[in-house]
């Protein structure tokens, strides 16, 4: 499902090159979970934008579901990550004012080829989406009426909204106590086992990495060794 090969990411800081990613390359099969750990400033999320195609790299090659992306134009880009990729971040990106169900409803604003869904339609599976996280007694508050878990999982519907083959969860416990954190990982493991979808997550949690069925080093912009395999 996701090809890496020899991928390099350099950003121009005024006259200093950055080279956040120095030829990185790995492989995420269909229905896998994966663990991207190393240290900050390691590459990892730079990694982790290119995957979701946020953004491109400098060279190399990035193939998803056969399709070289790599070298796709911003709206060719926003596609694939409009019909393939569900994203989850540490800060939660919500909106203040929207409820929960207009946060979810949001994405489903066009359908993956571009047309209008009917607004029946989004309400329906927004509604499914915040049942599937427990949170169908909450369709109706806003972000400062739910906890940080509660708004996590928000995020998570909202992921989930458009269908994705490819979640993408960033630091998803990184704002989280123990207990809202461990119920995350619980809806995300149900999603991986019961719905077959492809979790690639980046973590600096050596116990929430634990939990992926392969953790994948990365350091100094380069994936440092074998991916070591996680008993579950």
């Amino acid at each position: 499902m996701i090809e890496i090969r020899e991928v390099t990411k350099v950003y121009q800081m005024g006259e200093i090159e950055v080279h956040a990613l120095r030829g990185a390359s790995l492989n995420v099969a269909p229905g896998e979970w994966v663990a991207i750990t190393g240290p900050s400033g390691s590459g990892k999320s730079t990694l982790m934008h290119i995957i979701g195609c946020l953004d491109t790299p400098t060279a190399g090659s990035y193939r998803l579901n056969d399709i070289e992306v790599s070298g796709l134009n911003d709206n060719q880009l926003a596609a694939v990550r409009n019909g393939q990729i569900g994203f989850v971040f540490q800060t939660f990106n919500l909106l203040p004012r929207a409820t929960a169900l207009q946060q979810v409803m949001l994405p489903m604003k066009y359908h993956r080829d571009g047309a209008r869904l009917p607004r029946p339609e989004r309400v329906r599976r927004a509604r499914e989406a915040l049942e599937l996280v427990g949170l169908d007694d909450r369709q109706s508050h806003r972000p400062t009426e739910l906890s940080g878990g509660q708004q996590q999982r928000v995020a998570i519907a909202r992921a989930l909204a458009q269908q994705p083959s490819i979640l993408l969860a960033d630091e998803p416990t990184g704002n989280l106590d123990s207990k809202s954190g461990a119920e995350v990982m619980e809806i995300l493991h149900h999603l991986h086992r019961e719905r077959g979808l492809t979790v690639v997550m980046v973590t600096h949690d050596p116990k929430v990495a634990a939990q992926a069925q392969r953790i994948i080093h990365i350091q100094d912009g380069l994936v440092v060794d074998e991916p070591e395999k996680v008993t579950q």
